[in-house]
């Protein structure tokens, strides 16, 4: 016990006396210590204004998060007549994207609307909705566009999934199947040699390769696009209002934010690449108000669902320290 203690006193050194001076900012940098991996965090309450942050400027892997900017942009989108959120899309074979989400088990041919697909974007984080709406939104680089337009340069989606798997895939050894980055825990229980180093290459890539990331944002840049659509300044309060219900829809990341936290209402996206990245970023609708917080963990070295639950019990403690 000697040594653990001796151990985070040690991380805790790390930050500086401004990231450990309030008892807000003190449960930040405890979090971001005991945090099994690197960790950002940014949170504020929109109430009282209260904000704190740990590496709240630096750059991590997104994972999905990434798909917040292509959400508000489509609504905006929509507002000004440039596309219609009632259109219906026809989802091709050609269109379905491996990994997470639910489009990729129906039949070709199934007819969302924009609107369905977005909502599959937050709510299952489907692959196949996230690439047909950046393409409804009018591609990568008008995203990006959007970003670096509205104040959010250091944010940066930079590439569709599909294009993210297919590197992914090609580091698959041969004779082995196509891999998913979010099932490498469960295939590395039951590979070769080859698969393993196949595997560690893949973590590693996850890890440290921006080429292999879906995005790049920084914790106080992803909480500050969600504050916006919670006060309804980054689109109109009907769109900022059906981005939220979307959200609050979620159905990823339940060891996360909303874990520990049951009463509340939470409205978040996850990012997920086990077994070494797991974001949540989000507002809580606590008793005193909303909380906004960005928590992002990348180039996590222990087990996977503590590492989830720590960003629960991160969560657990802000309440209880706002609500008091």
């Amino acid at each position: 016990m000697k040594a653990v203690a001796g151990l985070v006193a040690l991380v805790l050194a790390a930050f500086s006396p401004a990231e450990q001076s309030t008892p807000l900012q003190a449960i930040l940098t405890r979090a971001a210590a005991d945090f099994p991996g690197r960790a950002g965090i940014w949170v504020k309450h929109v109430t009282t204004g209260e904000t704190a942050g740990v590496r709240d400027g630096e750059i991590f892997n997104s994972a999905s998060v990434i798909k917040i900017p292509v959400l508000v942009l489509a609504f905006q989108m929509a507002e000004r007549g440039e596309i219609n959120l009632d259109e219906r899309i026809t989802i091709r074979k050609e269109d379905i994207r491996g990994g997470s989400g639910i489009f990729r088990y129906h039949d070709a041919g199934l007819q969302p609307t924009v609107r369905d697909v977005l909502l599959q974007m937050v709510i299952t984080s489907d692959n196949t909705a996230t690439d047909l709406s950046i393409a409804k939104v009018g591609g990568v680089a008008t995203v990006n566009a959007w970003l670096a337009k509205n104040g959010y340069g250091d944010q940066r989606l930079t590439q569709t999934t599909g294009d993210l798997f297919a590197k992914y895939n090609a580091l698959a050894p041969a004779g082995d199947p196509p891999s998913r980055p979010e099932a490498a825990s469960a295939r590395s229980r039951r590979s070769s040699p080859a698969s393993e180093r196949a595997e560690a290459d893949r973590n590693g890539k996850t890890n440290a390769d921006k080429s292999y990331w879906l995005g790049e944002i920084t914790p106080k840049g992803m909480g500050l696009m969600f504050e916006g659509i919670e006060k309804k300044t980054i689109a109109s309060p009907a769109s900022c209002d059906a981005m939220l219900r979307m959200l609050r829809g979620q159905q990823a990341g339940q060891r996360r934010l909303n874990h520990f936290i049951q009463a509340f209402v939470v409205a978040h996206k996850t990012g997920d690449f086990p077994p070494v990245l797991a974001n949540d970023v989000g507002i809580i609708y606590a008793r005193s108000g909303p909380i906004v917080v960005s928590f992002l963990g990348n180039a996590i070295t222990g087990n996977y669902g503590e590492a989830e639950d720590r960003i629960g019990r991160f969560a657990q403690q802000l309440v209880e320290h706002f609500d008091k």
